[in-house]
């Protein structure tokens, strides 16, 4: 789980500075690729899915 949690902060780390930068190629879609796919292993996955579905669902009532 630590490695995990440290994946998630650096490509976390790297795609906001990549984002930040304005440099955006293939380089960060990799990045943001790899975040998600470590960021979806983490305790943080079933709290974002939540945020997710309830957004889908307000917009849908709108």
């Amino acid at each position: 789980m630590a490695i995990t949690v440290s994946l998630v902060a650096l490509f976390g780390l790297v795609l906001f500075f990549l984002l930040r930068a304005g440099n955006l190629g293939y380089g960060s879609a990799f990045t943001a690729a790899g975040f998600g796919f470590f960021l979806a292993s983490t305790g943080a996955a079933t709290p974002i899915n939540q945020l997710t579905t309830s957004l889908i669902q307000a917009v849908q009532n709108l």
